[in-house]
């Protein structure tokens, strides 16, 4: 299971539906790749991720503020609250990920096993250059959290990584 498992036990939320909520993340993913690929076909990679950034801006907007709602994660909650919201993305249930802290207001986000990441690795592709996109959700999603939290992206493909991560992103309240 995901790293996230007993968290979701833990608030009260019961093993079948962890499940169902796994795979409906899986189909999530499926289309945003299946989008992704129909657009980078029809005008090119640049633009479709010019195009993706955009409605990931949007998305991580609306997802931050949903879960914060349905968890009623409190605002201005700071890098704890980031750190319970980040377990409740849709992500935490494909994807291995950790959090590693670095202080009471500064925490590193690590994408262990991405997903996407490890399918095009398992067809001989290069990884997927998704660091735009990533700069724009990572940093929308940490700041509908709380505005005060700042993000900086210390690795994200095409950057080179670390075997043991794909991405890592480093969240502080100055």
């Amino acid at each position: 299971m995901k790293n996230n498992y007993q968290a979701l036990l833990d608030l009260g939320i019961n093993e079948n539906c962890i499940k169902f909520m796994e795979e409906m993340a899986k189909r999530w993913l499926a289309h945003d790749g299946l989008w992704f690929q129909a657009m980078e076909k029809e005008y090119g990679m640049e633009a479709a991720i010019k195009i993706d950034a955009a409605a990931w801006e949007k998305y991580s907007a609306l997802e931050a503020e949903r879960i914060k709602k349905f968890f009623q994660i409190p605002e201005g909650g700071g890098i704890p609250a980031l750190k319970k919201a980040l377990g409740l993305r849709f992500y935490a249930f494909v994807n291995k990920q950790e959090i590693i802290e670095l202080g009471e207001n500064r925490i590193v986000f690590r994408m262990n096993d991405c997903r996407v990441q490890s399918a095009r690795q398992r067809k001989g592709l290069p990884d997927f250059p998704c660091k735009p996109v990533g700069l724009v959700e990572y940093e929308v999603f940490a700041r509908a959290i709380d505005p005060r939290i700042k993000t900086r992206c210390l690795a994200c493909p095409p950057d080179k990584h670390p075997a043991d991560y794909y991405c890592a992103w480093e969240f502080r309240i100055e």
